[in-house]
């Protein structure tokens, strides 16, 4: 049995009530840890990719912030996912675990965060690709395991030194068998006026063996400690609209109803890479805005629950040939991989 678990996890699946935060030993195993600072407008990203080629795991990394503009991204020759639990590592250029990550990729490109209080993903059962999670070989899967926390540490981005101390912790997952979507749309959100409330959704179109199908997920954590997921494509399906500047859901289940706005001009997105994990190469890969606006309105069988606008969320909209045009409009060499916002 043990073994045809370990086959079966490594086509990306997992069973209901498996361990998702372990890895899978696919193509591409990555990891995100977003940082907010209500009080200061700061908001950081840690990102790895533990990618696997046929000699070997490497990694794509990643730091920046807002409003410093900076990022810092890395193809590093070595990568390990932990295959027993939550753990991202690359030499010492990286090494992120459920209540600690560390960044050095450079004197002046550093993150040393531990994190406290932390409200991890709820439903034991399934993850946040729902019933998706169970189905094998799809090019992506998605978990958003850490829905709030508490950070202490700092920063350093370019000349700037980041007291992280008492930020808004948000962290996810997300794994597949290598390929990107031609379009994917991605979006979190904390900094509302009441801190426990998070926001995240994630999009794409889903492919495994003959399936091809759209896909959005929305998960909600209120400030009361609900939370609650939409985009089961029968029962809670989401609508999405999406530009490279705007993001519009809707979505409705038997007892739970959101809609989501989402807004943020083109010139302030981060270009950021993925990887082709047999090349042991990144490419441009994605548009992301590290603060947005992102308006949230909840409903319960109708009456409203909760309503807000936080000015520090992420929004991403992810397409190899949408972010090679912007790298392309923005004058970046032809070799670039990624680029810091224009304003």
């Amino acid at each position: 049995m043990s073994r045809l678990l370990r086959a079966y996890r490594s086509t990306g699946a997992d069973l209901p009530f498996g361990n998702v935060l372990a890895a899978h030993d696919v193509a591409m195993e990555g990891y995100f840890w977003r940082f907010t600072q209500p009080a200061t407008g700061q908001v950081v990203i840690a990102l790895a990719g533990i990618n696997r080629a046929a000699d070997g795991h490497w990694a794509t990394l990643g730091l920046a912030g807002h409003p410093t503009r900076f990022l810092r991204t890395a193809a590093h020759p070595e990568g390990y996912a932990n295959p027993a639990g939550l753990g991202a590592f690359a030499g010492d250029a990286f090494r992120g675990s459920v209540d600690r990550v560390r960044v050095d990729l450079g004197p002046d490109a550093r993150l040393d965060v531990r994190i406290r209080g932390q409200v991890p993903w709820p439903r034991r059962r399934l993850g946040g690709s729902s019933v998706f999670q169970t189905v094998p070989a799809l090019n992506q899967y998605w978990h958003p395991w850490l829905l709030g926390g508490r950070a202490e540490g700092t920063a350093v981005l370019g000349g700037t030194d980041i007291d992280l101390d008492g930020a808004q912790v948000y962290a996810e997952k997300n794994w597949g068998r290598g390929g990107f979507p031609d379009s994917w749309w991605w979006g979190q959100a904390q900094g509302f006026a009441d801190r426990r409330a998070c926001v995240a959704f994630a999009g794409g179109e889903i492919t495994a063996r003959g399936l091809r199908t759209e896909v959005t997920a929305v998960v909600v954590a209120l400030p009361d400690g609900t939370v609650f997921r939409l985009g089961n494509p029968v029962t809670s399906p989401v609508r999405a609209h999406v530009t490279d500047e705007r993001w519009s859901l809707r979505g409705r289940g038997r007892t739970w109803s959101v809609e989501i706005e989402g807004a943020s001009p083109l010139g302030s997105a981060h270009v950021l890479p993925v990887p082709l994990p047999a090349e042991r190469r990144n490419i441009p890969g994605a548009l992301e805005h590290l603060a947005g606006s992102m308006s949230v309105t909840v409903r319960r069988r109708g009456a409203l629950v909760w309503a807000d606008e936080s000015p520090l969320a992420a929004l991403e909209h992810g397409g190899i040939e949408r972010a090679r045009a912007e790298l392309r409009k923005r004058g970046a060499p032809p070799d670039a991989t990624s680029a810091p916002p224009l304003s």
